[in-house]
């Protein structure tokens, strides 16, 4: 798809990867609404995308509500026209202790914004998409959706449940031209890194923090030329795109497939 003259939405543009998306987005031609619980950040980030000549607009959204989904929905529709794009990227970690020791309503909400609501929006958003004639969704998974990710086991679950959401979705393609991809950052330099350090207990802080100094932080910016790959790539399609520091990102295969010639998948009579 080519993102000039398009319409994208954004969940959790008021920082971030939601942000610097938005900013390339626009500046690559595509009018974007920014969607995001948190008002100051999002109306920011839409003077941010409008500085550099961008057309943005804001809507105030929790995407843990299904009708705060449909009604930025509507808004995107009523704004612009209609649904080219839409960047699932809203997203939590899991406050310490670790699971099992989370709190249950902490480890639950890590599952309703990481992907209950990612079901929800894609739900909503396939009906405007269809109205076009198709376009394009991207979901932010993680590595953690990819691999075992011990630090937070219950952020992993989620992750990996977007993932295998992603490439069960193929055939959205053939029946109404919409493709369905997903990103799988590593560890990237937000505001949710620090969130989820500074609500901590002291220990799990304390690995944190020894993890983020182990590493390289992966700029924000990054993430969103992936997702403005992946939107011009018309084959790319149930795709997981791992992204990693200093490392292109690469697609990650699914370590089994159906319809593919595979030993585990044949009759042993």
């Amino acid at each position: 798809m080519d993102p000039n003259g398009k319409v994208a939405l954004i969940t959790g543009a008021g920082s971030g990867i939601g942000r610097a998306t938005a900013l390339l987005l626009a500046e690559n031609g595509v009018s974007v609404v920014v969607a995001d619980v948190d008002e100051s950040g999002g109306n920011e980030t839409v003077e941010t995308v409008k500085a550099v000549g961008g057309e943005a607009a804001f809507v105030r959204a929790d995407v843990t509500s299904r009708d705060d989904v449909e009604a930025m929905v509507a808004f995107t529709k009523k704004t612009y026209g209609g649904l080219d794009i839409a960047y699932n990227n809203a997203g939590v970690g899991t406050p310490g202790p670790r699971f099992p020791d989370a709190k249950p309503e902490d480890w639950e909400r890590t599952f309703l914004i990481d992907l209950l609501a990612v079901v929800a929006c894609i739900q909503a958003q396939v009906p405007a998409m269809k109205e076009r004639g198709g376009g394009v969704i991207i979901s932010t998974a993680s590595i953690a959706g990819l691999m075992g990710y011990m630090p937070d086991p219950i952020y992993a679950a989620a992750k990996h449940g977007v993932v295998g959401l992603t490439r069960s979705m193929e055939y959205l393609q053939a029946e109404a031209n919409i493709r369905v991809n997903c990103v799988c950052p590593g560890v990237v330099d937000t505001p949710m890194i620090r969130q989820v350090r500074d609500n901590s207990d002291p220990k799990a802080r304390a690995q944190a923090e020894a993890i983020l100094a182990s590493m390289p932080l992966i700029e924000p910016r990054t993430i969103a030329e992936t997702v403005l790959e992946l939107i011009r790539d018309d084959s790319a399609n149930g795709v997981a795109m791992a992204i990693t520091y200093g490392r292109p990102a690469r697609q990650v295969e699914a370590p089994m497939r159906f319809g593919r010639p595979d030993p585990a998948q044949q009759r042993r009579d």
